[in-house]
């Protein structure tokens, strides 16, 4: 037996450190080849790190919300001999009794084969015994686990480990499902996305025990779940540790505060005439080309008003005090998703259709709360626009995204009586509430953006007049 020192890779695009926000296994386990071992998070997305390796857990290194360098150790695995040949060793392996070494192996160390066998059995390995009681009580488990039907088996006993591909256990992190909580009816008994459907369905229909209100439930909760260390929890208490994402969002907007002095300009749109024209648009065309939202028409009234004010459309290097204006248009569109806000950019908005901008919008929504965004999808934006829909109240003062300077926020559409011409009528109203960087953006122009994107959308026919 040898051991095989797994270290942080080389993620690319000059990163030199990430950020340890889960761990997929523990001292003990077993692993077979490509199962993923941790998740790391870059300042773009999070990545999943496999093992390159058959073998069986050591040791890991780094504590999850940990940061390590690219090159650090990652983790220590127990490998055959002929599997460690090429690996770096990181010292003579842990030293075993003979029989301890035997049972182990018949016991815990499976061979790749064994354990793709067992994952399709749905047999849980029994882990390396150590001749202590703890061992064999998890080696009496792991035996009685193989004729107990699996949605039978208790969540949190011994080495159980619900088989479940990488992207269901991801959408279950974001969740705050244990998985073992889950029936599962894949193939070999794996836990599929049905599955986690069904189990969120089952947990809203649960009726109220007849003592009050039932307690928040710690599987339920959307940041962490039972047997996460970021999870803690006692009598009315839960603390939860900020890492990941959260951690990312928590930076950027107190880097954004902390560095832009910001103002807000709210104004009151009414969109009757482009909601009119929405309408007989999706009536005319939705069937080949796609249905229409208002944001879209929003976009182009945006980038209508940034030719006559470039300004908006910039990144501010306030070390170098160097304002760079762009000439193309890549809007942030922020989106709410189940791990917490991201903003995907939707690129050359100049250069699209309303159409061909809405399908960019749903693509980039679906990537984003899919965590399927690639780091170009996420990044490089000059101006963001933002949308509670529904929820989007009567005025915000939304939080510029550092390093831009302005930022577009739409408000919740309403109808309500209006005076036009003497006369009481119903109109659509909104607001725009916006948000600009006063050290490079005076009052005056912000004002004057602002009514510019308002009067292409109260007479939505200058939006198609170049």
């Amino acid at each position: 037996m040898s051991v095989r020192v797994i270290r942080m890779p080389d993620i690319g695009e000059g990163i030199a450190e990430v950020e340890v926000v889960a761990w997929h296994v523990q001292p003990g386990d077993t692993v077979a080849e490509d199962q993923v071992l941790a998740d790391v998070m870059t300042e773009k997305a999070t990545v999943e790190i496999p093992s390159p390796v058959a073998g069986r857990v050591l040791s890991l290194h780094g504590e999850i919300g940990q940061t390590m360098a690219v090159g650090a150790d990652l983790i220590h695995i127990e490998v055959a001999a002929e599997d460690g040949d090429g690996g770096s060793a990181a010292g003579p392996a842990d030293r075993e009794t003979e029989g301890g070494t035997a049972q182990a192996r018949s016991a815990g160390m499976q061979a790749p084969g064994a354990v793709a066998a067992s994952e399709r059995s749905a047999a849980p390995a029994a882990p390396a015994a150590t001749g202590d009681a703890g061992g064999a009580a998890a080696a009496v488990v792991a035996a009685h686990a193989e004729t107990v039907p699996r949605a039978a088996q208790p969540p949190d006993v011994g080495e159980f480990r619900p088989l479940a591909s990488p992207a269901v256990r991801r959408r279950a992190r974001e969740l705050g499902i244990a998985l073992a909580e889950v029936t599962p009816s894949g193939p070999g008994g794996r836990v599929v996305h049905a599955d986690l459907d069904a189990f969120v369905e089952r947990s809203r229909k649960a009726p109220v025990a007849a003592g009050g209100p039932a307690r928040p439930s710690a599987v339920m909760r959307p940041d962490a779940a039972i047997g996460d260390p970021r999870y803690q929890r006692r009598d009315d208490e839960e603390r939860v540790q900020v890492v990941g994402l959260r951690r990312r969002i928590a930076q950027k907007m107190q880097e954004a505060k902390r560095r832009i002095p910001h103002f807000s300009y709210v104004e009151e749109v009414d969109v009757t005439e482009v909601e009119a024209l929405r309408a007989r648009l999706n009536e005319r065309w939705a069937d080949s080309r796609g249905k229409l939202t208002l944001l879209p028409l929003l976009i182009r009234a945006l980038v209508l008003a940034l030719r006559d004010y470039p300004q908006m459309n910039a990144r501010f290097d306030d070390e170098a005090g160097i304002v760079t204006r762009f000439g193309a248009v890549h809007v942030g569109i922020a989106t709410q998703t189940g791990m917490g806000l991201m903003v995907p950019v939707l690129r050359n908005a100049e250069a699209l259709d309303p159409w061909a901008c809405a399908a960019g919008i749903a693509h980039l929504a679906d990537a984003a709360r899919s965590g399927r965004a690639t780091r170009e999808e996420l990044g490089g934006s000059t101006i963001t626009v933002t949308s509670l829909g529904a929820l989007g109240g009567i005025a915000s003062t939304p939080v510029i995204n550092h390093p831009e300077v302005a930022i577009v926020g739409v408000n919740r559409m309403v109808e309500r009586p209006v005076i036009r011409d003497g006369a009481v009528v119903a109109r659509r109203m909104m607001n725009l509430s916006s948000s600009f960087d006063h050290r490079v953006v005076d009052g005056m122009h912000a004002a004057e953006f602002v009514q510019a994107i308002r009067a292409g959308l109260e007479c939505p026919a200058l939006l198609f007049v170049e």
